[in-house]
Protein backbone atom coordinates (compact mmCIF):
# COMPACT_ATOMS: atom_id res chain seq x y z
CA UNK A 1 0.00 0.00 0.00
CA UNK A 2 1.28 3.00 -1.14
CA UNK A 3 1.23 6.52 1.14
CA UNK A 4 -2.23 8.40 0.18
CA UNK A 5 -2.47 10.90 3.09
CA UNK A 6 -5.93 10.35 3.76
CA UNK A 7 -7.60 11.01 6.59
CA UNK A 8 -10.65 9.12 8.60
CA UNK A 9 -13.59 11.69 6.93
CA UNK A 10 -11.71 10.87 3.80
CA UNK A 11 -13.65 7.16 4.35
CA UNK A 12 -10.30 5.79 2.73
CA UNK A 13 -10.96 2.05 1.42
CA UNK A 14 -8.45 -1.17 0.57
CA UNK A 15 -9.01 -3.68 -1.55
CA UNK A 16 -6.97 -7.32 -1.76
CA UNK A 17 -7.55 -9.56 -4.76
CA UNK A 18 -7.13 -12.94 -5.74
CA UNK A 19 -7.97 -15.91 -8.40
CA UNK A 20 -9.35 -19.15 -6.77
CA UNK A 21 -9.50 -22.27 -8.60
CA UNK A 22 -12.60 -23.09 -7.50
CA UNK A 23 -16.04 -22.77 -8.59
CA UNK A 24 -18.01 -19.50 -6.87
CA UNK A 25 -20.38 -21.91 -5.18
CA UNK A 26 -17.55 -23.47 -3.26
CA UNK A 27 -15.72 -19.79 -2.33
CA UNK A 28 -19.21 -18.38 -1.16
CA UNK A 29 -19.88 -20.87 1.28
CA UNK A 30 -17.13 -20.33 2.71
CA UNK A 31 -17.21 -16.30 2.90
CA UNK A 32 -20.39 -16.53 4.42
CA UNK A 33 -19.75 -18.77 6.93
CA UNK A 34 -18.63 -16.39 9.41
CA UNK A 35 -17.53 -18.88 11.89
CA UNK A 36 -14.68 -19.58 9.85
CA UNK A 37 -13.42 -15.93 10.06
CA UNK A 38 -11.77 -16.11 13.45
CA UNK A 39 -9.36 -18.96 12.47
CA UNK A 40 -8.23 -16.92 9.05
CA UNK A 41 -7.65 -13.36 11.45
CA UNK A 42 -5.00 -12.37 14.67
CA UNK A 43 -7.04 -9.77 15.37
CA UNK A 44 -10.97 -11.44 15.22
CA UNK A 45 -11.15 -13.71 17.86
CA UNK A 46 -14.83 -14.89 17.74
CA UNK A 47 -17.91 -14.10 15.72
CA UNK A 48 -22.17 -15.03 16.15
CA UNK A 49 -25.17 -14.55 14.53
CA UNK A 50 -27.61 -12.72 16.76
CA UNK A 51 -31.22 -12.76 16.83
CA UNK A 52 -31.32 -16.68 15.82
CA UNK A 53 -29.73 -15.66 12.72
CA UNK A 54 -27.69 -19.16 10.86
CA UNK A 55 -26.16 -17.60 8.03
CA UNK A 56 -26.61 -14.25 5.88
CA UNK A 57 -30.06 -12.53 5.08
CA UNK A 58 -30.33 -8.50 4.48
CA UNK A 59 -30.78 -6.76 7.80
CA UNK A 60 -29.08 -10.07 9.98
CA UNK A 61 -27.09 -9.36 12.55
CA UNK A 62 -23.63 -10.71 14.24
CA UNK A 63 -21.84 -9.78 16.77
CA UNK A 64 -17.60 -9.69 16.55
CA UNK A 65 -15.00 -9.73 19.23
CA UNK A 66 -11.72 -8.66 18.36
CA UNK A 67 -8.32 -7.98 20.06
CA UNK A 68 -5.22 -5.86 19.07
CA UNK A 69 -2.48 -4.77 21.02
CA UNK A 70 -2.70 -1.16 20.79
CA UNK A 71 -6.41 -0.66 20.53
CA UNK A 72 -7.21 -2.87 23.34
CA UNK A 73 -10.60 -5.64 23.25
CA UNK A 74 -13.77 -5.04 22.22
CA UNK A 75 -16.59 -6.12 20.61
CA UNK A 76 -18.95 -4.69 17.57
CA UNK A 77 -22.26 -5.60 15.94
CA UNK A 78 -22.27 -5.53 12.65
CA UNK A 79 -25.55 -5.63 9.88
CA UNK A 80 -25.48 -7.30 6.29
CA UNK A 81 -26.29 -4.74 4.02
CA UNK A 82 -25.68 -6.09 0.88
CA UNK A 83 -25.91 -9.54 -0.27
CA UNK A 84 -26.26 -10.97 -3.68
CA UNK A 85 -26.36 -14.98 -3.60
CA UNK A 86 -22.65 -16.04 -5.36
CA UNK A 87 -21.89 -13.00 -5.89
CA UNK A 88 -21.40 -10.15 -2.74
CA UNK A 89 -21.92 -10.07 0.86
CA UNK A 90 -21.02 -7.00 2.88
CA UNK A 91 -21.93 -5.47 6.24
CA UNK A 92 -21.78 -2.46 8.20
CA UNK A 93 -19.91 -1.95 11.80
CA UNK A 94 -22.20 -0.53 14.72
CA UNK A 95 -24.65 1.62 12.99
CA UNK A 96 -25.89 0.55 9.58
CA UNK A 97 -26.76 4.25 8.65
CA UNK A 98 -23.32 5.61 9.93
CA UNK A 99 -20.55 2.74 9.88
CA UNK A 100 -17.24 2.75 11.77
CA UNK A 101 -16.61 0.13 8.96
CA UNK A 102 -17.72 -1.25 5.87
CA UNK A 103 -16.55 -4.88 5.00
CA UNK A 104 -17.31 -6.68 1.45
CA UNK A 105 -16.70 -10.07 -0.33
CA UNK A 106 -17.37 -10.19 -3.89
CA UNK A 107 -16.79 -13.11 -6.07
CA UNK A 108 -16.98 -13.18 -10.17
CA UNK A 109 -16.36 -16.56 -12.31
CA UNK A 110 -13.48 -15.91 -14.33
CA UNK A 111 -11.13 -18.54 -15.90
CA UNK A 112 -12.87 -21.70 -14.98
CA UNK A 113 -12.62 -20.20 -11.21
CA UNK A 114 -13.44 -17.15 -9.08
CA UNK A 115 -11.98 -14.05 -8.60
CA UNK A 116 -12.19 -12.85 -5.09
CA UNK A 117 -11.90 -9.67 -3.54
CA UNK A 118 -12.45 -8.53 0.01
CA UNK A 119 -12.53 -4.52 0.42
CA UNK A 120 -13.19 -2.33 3.33
CA UNK A 121 -13.94 1.58 4.08
CA UNK A 122 -13.01 3.13 7.49
CA UNK A 123 -15.74 5.30 8.59
CA UNK A 124 -17.61 7.42 8.48
CA UNK A 125 -19.14 6.92 12.18
CA UNK A 126 -16.92 7.26 15.09
CA UNK A 127 -14.49 3.86 16.02
CA UNK A 128 -11.77 2.62 17.36
CA UNK A 129 -9.54 4.56 15.30
CA UNK A 130 -11.51 7.74 16.37
CA UNK A 131 -10.22 7.90 19.51
CA UNK A 132 -6.40 7.30 18.85
CA UNK A 133 -6.72 10.47 15.91
CA UNK A 134 -8.57 12.60 19.33
CA UNK A 135 -6.14 11.62 21.38
CA UNK A 136 -2.73 12.59 18.78
CA UNK A 137 -4.43 14.63 15.51
CA UNK A 138 -1.37 15.74 14.28
CA UNK A 139 -0.61 12.42 13.66
CA UNK A 140 -4.27 11.42 11.77
CA UNK A 141 -2.41 10.45 8.52
CA UNK A 142 -0.10 8.35 9.74
CA UNK A 143 -2.73 6.17 12.19
CA UNK A 144 -4.94 6.27 9.27
CA UNK A 145 -2.32 4.67 7.06
CA UNK A 146 -0.42 2.47 9.52
CA UNK A 147 -4.24 1.02 10.08
CA UNK A 148 -4.89 0.48 6.19
CA UNK A 149 -1.57 -1.42 5.73
CA UNK A 150 -2.52 -3.63 8.73
CA UNK A 151 -5.96 -4.20 7.24
CA UNK A 152 -4.44 -4.66 3.62
CA UNK A 153 -2.03 -7.30 5.06
CA UNK A 154 -4.83 -9.21 7.68
CA UNK A 155 -7.02 -9.74 4.19
CA UNK A 156 -4.15 -10.83 2.06
CA UNK A 157 -4.27 -13.71 4.61
CA UNK A 158 -7.91 -14.52 4.78
CA UNK A 159 -7.57 -14.31 1.34
CA UNK A 160 -4.77 -17.01 1.12
CA UNK A 161 -6.64 -18.99 3.98
CA UNK A 162 -10.08 -18.69 2.11
CA UNK A 163 -8.08 -19.64 -1.39
CA UNK A 164 -6.32 -22.80 0.07
CA UNK A 165 -9.63 -24.01 1.58
CA UNK A 166 -11.90 -23.77 -1.44
CA UNK A 167 -9.08 -25.31 -3.87
CA UNK A 168 -8.19 -28.38 -0.87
Amino acid sequence: MEWTGARYADTPTVEVRTWVAAPPERVWALVTDIGLMPEMSEELQSVEWLDGATGPALGARFVGRSRHEALGEWASTSHVVELEPGRVFAWAVADPDRPSALWRFRLDPRDGGTELSQWMQLGPGPSGLSLAIERMPDKEQKIVFVRLREFERNMATTLEHLKRRAEG
